[in-house]
């Protein structure tokens, strides 16, 4: 197993390009399980969360938690936000659409990511703003023309109604020429003030059995911009080679794996192979050979204990929708809800 040693920030990115993120799920007909949630994500890592539960803003990292004791206008501003605007808003939203589809009963999400993009280095800023419902794309907006996109047909009379609506444009042209630019760098020097740690980022090889692909599995790394590939005399290879995701770790790290398929690989090509992990924005590499004594496998003398991760266990995916942070974004897939096409009622909104 080889260890990359790395000094970041790990619940503010060091890296150069830094995103700042706001997402929100609204749902309808699903108990126990607040109508709406909202996290903040700075660099793929939560740093708050509230819903209509609770009723309260929560700071998921201590800085943050210093930054809205030392703000309280800050904190008053995201408390109405949290607990009055959105929550409202977002209710209206799924009313409308409700009745837009003809919808009476059921399970109905709708889901929206909010924020931008800052290139430390070259300066450059770039917004998004998306929306989806019932676990499909809805809508997203053109930031050059302060327009809306229909991403499906039925979003064709929400698309018309937001781009007639010359409040909300001028909303969104300040939100994202002037609120957000500010604001992910405001966040940002708040968190790199945060205590320095070591973080270890590992990578593994892992086969199930003998007959199974060889994964390259690489944890505990963070923000979530590990590039992670297979090579082949030097050069990066895509045939035969099945990439996965970058998924969170519990302790706000992140993992990805990507599978060789060895099968017909000869064994004496074996070491002709090799896998590279790669930190953004990081230069230096960790280089694993493809080599059979160094695989953890379920057997044999690198078998893994009970008290360790399994193999499947490892590789089991995880499924999320905008963001890995909020769990009800998973409702829809969850209760096999399908979107009905039916006819278009009033526009939502």
């Amino acid at each position: 197993m080889a260890v990359f040693l790395l000094l970041l920030f790990c619940s503010v990115s060091s890296a150069v390009k830094h995103s700042l993120e706001y997402l929100i799920t609204a749902s309808s007909g699903v108990p126990n399980i607040p109508e709406y949630m909202g996290a903040m994500m700075l660099d793929g890592v939560q740093i708050g969360y509230c819903d209509s539960i609770t009723k309260r803003v929560e700071p998921r990292q201590d800085w943050l938690k210093e930054m809205l004791e030392n703000d309280t206008e800050l904190l008053e501003m995201y408390t109405r936000q949290c607990f009055v605007i959105q929550p409202n808003t977002f209710g209206n939203h799924i009313s409308s659409l409700k009745e837009q589809f003809q919808q009476s009963e059921g399970v109905h999400i709708l889901q929206m990511r909010e924020g931008c993009e800052w290139d430390e280095k070259t300066g450059e800023e770039t917004g998004f703003l998306q929306y989806s419902y019932n676990g499909e794309d809805f809508v997203e907006i053109d930031l050059k023309t302060l327009t809306w996109i229909a991403l499906k047909p039925e979003a064709a009379i929400t698309k018309q109604k937001w781009d007639a609506d010359s409040v909300r444009t001028n909303v969104n042209k300040n939100l994202f020429t002037n609120i957000y630019p500010k604001w992910i760098k405001k966040v940002l020097s708040y968190g790199k003030g945060s205590q320095q740690r070591t973080v270890f980022s590992s990578v593994s090889l892992l086969q199930k059995s003998s007959s199974s692909p060889v994964s390259c599995h690489a944890t505990g790394f963070c923000p979530n911009r590990g590039l992670l590939f297979w090579r082949k005399d030097g050069k990066e290879i895509h045939e035969g080679v099945n990439p996965g995701e970058i998924l969170p770790n519990n302790d706000g790290t992140f993992q990805i794996s990507v599978d060789l398929n060895v099968s017909s690989v000869k064994p004496e090509d074996w070491r002709r192979y090799d896998c590279v992990f790669q930190f953004s924005d990081v230069e230096d590499i960790i280089v694993t050979k493809l080599d059979k004594p160094v695989i953890r496998t379920n057997r044999g003398k690198n078998k893994i204990s009970n008290d360790q991760e399994t193999l499947p266990d490892m590789m089991i995916p995880v499924i999320a929708i905008v963001a890995a942070t909020v769990v009800v974004f998973i409702l829809v897939a969850a209760v096999g809800f399908v979107v009905n096409k039916k006819k278009k009622g009033k526009p939502f909104g």
